[in-house]
């Protein structure tokens, strides 16, 4: 599942914010990010695999940047819902320039012939909208939670879990129930 490995940061980011401060966390998806982007381009990897490893990457030295210069600024109270906010606007604007974030990474395990096929790209372009509503009510909701029930922990904890979860399921199922369609 390489869309895992293309979160990792991400999901590091949030392990670490529950432990540490907010810049130790901005500082953790910064490496990560880095460290993929470098493993990337030894790899050989095409930039089109690779929108959310540079989507990570200005997100997380932007944060860290202001986390470091401004340590005391309310946007800490929001990295969580900043960072959904940000992964959002990455699948929304990936789908608005007609390249799906997911396009990339599905070419990485689906043979060269398929990749024309318009099925498979309206596959992506799905899976992507997906991935971007979820998002986009993940940093909705979160940001909601966050100024009306800002100590309701295990509610912001559950929202992250199903806002990644659901797209993750979708994107396995999906093109198995379109293979299996085409195939009957």
């Amino acid at each position: 599942m390489n869309y895992l490995k293309s979160l990792l940061p991400w999901i590091a980011f949030a392990v670490v914010a529950t432990q540490f401060d907010w810049r130790w966390s901005g500082l953790t998806g910064l490496a990560i990010s880095t460290g993929l982007l470098l493993l990337a381009r030894r790899a050989g990897r095409k930039a089109d695999t690779l929108i959310l490893e540079w989507s990570g990457f200005a997100f997380f030295a932007l944060l860290t940047a202001v986390a470091f210069t401004f340590p005391a600024s309310p946007l800490k109270t929001y990295t969580g819902a900043l960072t959904d906010a940000w992964l959002a606007l990455t699948a929304w604007g990936s789908l608005a320039i007609g390249q799906p974030f997911t396009l990339g990474i599905a070419r990485t395990t689906t043979p060269e012939t398929l990749w024309g096929n318009p099925i498979f790209r309206r596959v992506n372009v799905v899976i992507t909208l997906v991935w971007a509503i979820s998002f986009t009510v993940g940093g909705l909701a979160g940001i909601a939670l966050l100024n009306f029930a800002p100590h309701a922990t295990a509610a912001l904890i559950a929202l992250k879990v199903v806002c990644f979860a659901v797209p993750v399921a979708f994107t396995i199922r999906y093109p198995r129930i379109v293979r299996a369609r085409a195939a009957a």
